[in-house]
C-alpha cells in the first residue's frame, strides 16, 4: 500500500510541491475577482478561498496528530477578517453571500491570499516536524499516517489552486509530474463516497488528454471550464 511505503519525507515533499503550485495561482486574486463563480458549483472565489483556509487548517491539525472533523454549516474563525458590504455593481450572478473581505491593504482584513500564504507556510514548518517517522493520525476513531494524509492533502490544495487561478481569468497549468503523481494517488484515495461531497462526478476525457487534463477530469472539473470574462 502507498501509504506504508512512502516515507515521510516524500509525503512532506509532495505537500509542498502542492502548496507550493497553488500560491502561485493566488497572485492574481483581486478584490473584485472574490464575488467570481468556480469550478466548484455554487461557490464564489471568496468561499473557495475559505475552504483552502479550513483545508490548511486540517492539515495543520493533522500534524499534531489528531483531525477534527468538519462540522456541516460552520463558518472557520473569521476573526481576523473584517467585512464590508459588497459593491453595488457586481452582477447578481457573481453576487457573494452578502459580503466580501474588505479590499487588500491596511484593514485588517487584509489579502486574503496573503492570508493563506501565512497558513501554508505555518502548515509546512509544522509538517517538516513529521519527518521523523510515519505517525498515526487520528480522526473519527480512525488512524491514518501521515504520508497518506499528506497525499490527500496535496491533492485538495493542487486542485483547488486550479480552480483560483482559472476562476480569476489566469491560465496557471498543473507541472505534468505533479499531476501524474497526483493522479495515481487520486485512483487510490477518491472513491465512489467521495462524490458528489467532496468532489463532483468524473468528466470525460480523450484518454491521450494531457495528465493535467485527466487529474482534474477525475476530480470532477472540467479542464476547459470557461474564466470570468
Amino acid at each position: 500500500m502507498w501509504e506504508q511505503t512512502s516515507a515521510p519525507a516524500a509525503g512532506v515533499a509532495l505537500l509542498e510541491r502542492a502548496i507550493e503550485y497553488a500560491l502561485g495561482g493566488l497572485r492574481v486574486v483581486t478584490p473584485a475577482t472574490l464575488c467570481r463563480p468556480t469550478p466548484c458549483a455554487g461557490w464564489n472565489v471568496q468561499r473557495l478561498l475559505d475552504h483552502m483556509a479550513d483545508s490548511l487548517q486540517t492539515l495543520n491539525d493533522a500534524a499534531g496528530g489528531h483531525i477534527t472533523p468538519a462540522r456541516a454549516g460552520v463558518p472557520r474563525d473569521r476573526a481576523r477578517d473584517r467585512t464590508i458590504p459588497a459593491p453595488a455593481d457586481v452582477p447578481p450572478d457573481h453576487a457573494c453571500d452578502r459580503t466580501i473581505p474588505a479590499p487588500f491593504g491596511g484593514l485588517p482584513g487584509g489579502n486574503p491570499a496573503l492570508l493563506l500564504r501565512d497558513d501554508a507556510t505555518e502548515v509546512l514548518g509544522l509538517w517538516m516536524g513529521t519527518l521523523t517517522g510515519a505517525r498515526l493520525v487520528s480522526m473519527a476513531g480512525h488512524h491514518l499516517t501521515s504520508p497518506m494524509v499528506a497525499a490527500v492533502g496535496a491533492i485538495e490544495i493542487t486542485v483547488h489552486g486550479w480552480d483560483v487561478a482559472r476562476s480569476c481569468g489566469e491560465h496557471h497549468p498543473v507541472p505534468p509530474l505533479l499531476a501524474d503523481e497526483l493522479l495515481d494517488l487520486a485512483h487510490l484515495f477518491v472513491t465512489a463516497e467521495d462524490r458528489p461531497h467532496r468532489f463532483g462526478p468524473r468528466v470525460k476525457v480523450p484518454a491521450h488528454a494531457p495528465v493535467q487534463d485527466r487529474l482534474l477530469a477525475y476530480l470532477g472539473r472540467d479542464p476547459n471550464w470557461p474564466a470570468c470574462p
